[in-house]
């Protein structure tokens, strides 16, 4: 299966929640997709049903594919610690969220083109990886000849990392650090981790 490519808010809305950020599509049309729309009865989820769609739902959330998250899920239950939380700290480690964290890209989806096209790098060296995970003290910064970008001007105007326990911004040289992978409650998103471990354990 190749990634999501699709209408974002139609997804979001499948979710009952604006899992891609901000949406103004979805404040309107905030009830399930297709032709009933709010009018259609569901049937209750099974427990399986549940689980499944949390763990969908963080896969479009962080965008991920099932084999890459299948990977991260087996060395989160390998890791020491609550495995659901070790999952949500290995995916907020992914080099891609960092930049999104950081504020030089709006959205995890232009954070990982920023990636990509070879404007980021990582403690001096150009990474174009973005599933690359991060450690403490990494440097995270914007290549010297990409800092003029509009796209990445534009959304460091509105910078989220201020009010990061886990992360450093240093406006001037355009560049964060990674002190240590989040807590729990310094993840913002709204994700049922338990769900997903117990689909994974079946």
């Amino acid at each position: 299966m190749a990634r999501y490519r699709g209408p974002k808010t139609k997804i979001a809305r499948k979710f009952g929640e604006p899992i891609f950020g901000t949406d103004k599509s979805f404040e309107k049309k905030n009830y399930p997709p297709g032709f009933h729309g709010m009018n259609k009865r569901r049937r209750k989820s099974s427990e399986y049903g549940v689980q499944l769609k949390e763990k969908q739902k963080v896969k479009y959330m962080y965008g991920l594919l099932e084999k890459q998250f299948r990977n991260l899920f087996e060395k989160a239950s390998a890791s020491k610690g609550v495995t659901g939380e070790v999952l949500l700290q290995l995916l907020e480690s992914r080099l891609d969220n960092v930049v999104y964290r950081l504020g030089i890209a709006p959205t995890r989806d232009g954070a990982r083109q920023l990636v990509t096209h070879r404007h980021i790098t990582v403690n001096g060296e150009v990474v174009n990886i973005p599933s690359h995970i991060l450690k403490p003290g990494d440097i995270v910064g914007v290549r010297e000849k990409s800092k003029s970008l509009i796209a990445i001007t534009d959304a460091l105007e509105s910078n989220r990392a201020g009010g990061s326990g886990w992360l450093e911004w240093d406006r001037h040289e355009m560049q964060g650090k990674f002190l240590n992978r989040p807590e729990r409650e310094e993840i913002p998103e709204n994700i049922k981790e338990q769900l997903i471990v117990e689909l994974y354990s079946k």
